[in-house]
């Protein structure tokens, strides 16, 4: 799910491949915008060999932003984002570029006009992700039973493993806070998946996930496949994106059940904030280094202490798709980095499992100013 803050949708974006850096516009293009909803919306079938992904070919800082500028150009003199044959080419382009192996920087080795671009670029990324979420899940939404048909969406399969990573390192963190024990410290409750699942089936039953836009499929996936015994509270200040995405679950009795959609901005929650064992923040909920500081900001002011937020960022060259969280920035507003974990695959985000500080611990400033 991807679009601005206005939107708070997320999304994980990423499946193309390539022998060498990515063209320009490539006449395979990873994503398609048919009227209806396609058998198969992946890369379409070759008659080739199967192509060298591109995260495992590695590329230069120049030669990463040499394209990034150009890609850059392209995209920004489009009138429209919108799903098409074209637009869908050239961010194919960009996801696939920015996949690939580059020992960058981009807080130390861009000058600010490349920063300026990066900023520009992610916003515009987060723009198209959340028409092309809009027009898949409308058009799922009209089929029987939607949420059969969750893996036409192009990068369905990405979300799969990024909610697998998401889970398995709430697992190892919440294993490590329980007591230690000469025996297993949490039995095996019911609905749990696995015995690795029983420290997360206790420490996690009610969830919230902030930016959940019109395909929620992180919350659809941890739900269906890592934990079924929880809820999940989806916040988005769409009432359009809610719509749509509950229509996606309400044809699953235990789905529907389980899940609820809140139109509300989330700076605007605060007593409801600190029900919740676990926060999700979508990687493009603030837009900008500001706007997600004060973001999370308010969510340590009102979350419990002890509560897990997970939180999605970027690093290396998928820093031009989307932002930058830095385990400092968590600190300073009050919370503890438990883990961080940087994918090395067609997965985009990083995730970064942080715990609320007990205010006693708190290293916030004494007048609340967030950290700029």
């Amino acid at each position: 799910m991807g679009c601005s803050e206005v939107a708070h949708a997320h999304h994980d974006i990423g499946m193309c491949c390539g022998t060498n850096i990515a063209p320009l516009v490539p006449t395979n293009a990873a994503r398609t915008a048919p009227s209806s909803p396609p058998v198969s919306p992946r890369v379409a079938p070759r008659s080739n060999p199967p192509c060298t992904p591109s995260w495992t070919v590695a590329i230069s800082p120049k030669e990463l932003v040499e394209q990034v500028l150009q890609l850059h150009r392209q995209i920004a003199a489009l009138d429209d984002l919108h799903p098409s044959e074209l637009v869908d080419a050239l961010f194919s382009s960009l996801v696939d570029l920015c996949l690939h192996r580059c020992p960058i920087n981009p807080d130390t080795d861009l000058n600010p006009d490349v920063q300026k671009v990066r900023e520009d670029l992610i916003k515009l990324c987060g723009r198209a992700e959340g028409l092309l979420e809009h027009h898949y899940s409308a058009l799922l939404g009209a089929l029987d039973h939607p949420h059969l048909h969750l893996d036409r969406f192009p990068y369905y399969h990405n979300y799969v493993k990024l909610a697998k990573a998401e889970f398995r390192e709430l697992c190892a963190t919440a294993c490590r806070a329980m007591p230690a024990s000469p025996e297993p410290p949490v039995p095996k409750p019911p609905g749990c998946m696995s015995s690795e699942a029983a420290c997360a089936c206790v420490a996690f039953m009610k969830v919230a996930f902030v930016g959940s836009g019109p395909m929620p499929l992180t919350s659809i996936v941890l739900a269906l496949n890592h934990m079924p015994w929880a809820t999940f509270d989806n916040y988005d200040i769409s009432a359009e994106a809610n719509d749509r995405a509950k229509a996606l679950v309400t044809d699953h009795p235990d789905l529907a059940s389980r899940m609820a959609f809140i139109t509300r901005d989330i700076k605007k929650v605060q007593l409801r904030l600190a029900e919740y064992d676990l926060v999700f923040l979508a990687a493009l909920v603030g837009m900008d280094r500001p706007s997600k500081t004060d973001i999370l900001h308010h969510l340590s002011l009102h979350m419990r202490a002890g509560a897990t937020l997970v939180v999605r960022s970027a690093y290396a060259s998928r820093a031009f798709l989307y932002p930058i969280v830095r385990k400092e920035l968590l600190t300073h507003v009050g919370f503890d980095v438990l883990s961080e974990f940087h994918p090395t695959d067609e997965v985009v985000n990083s995730v970064i499992v942080a715990r609320k500080r007990s205010p006693s611990l708190s290293l916030e400033k004494q007048d609340g100013s967030p950290l700029r």
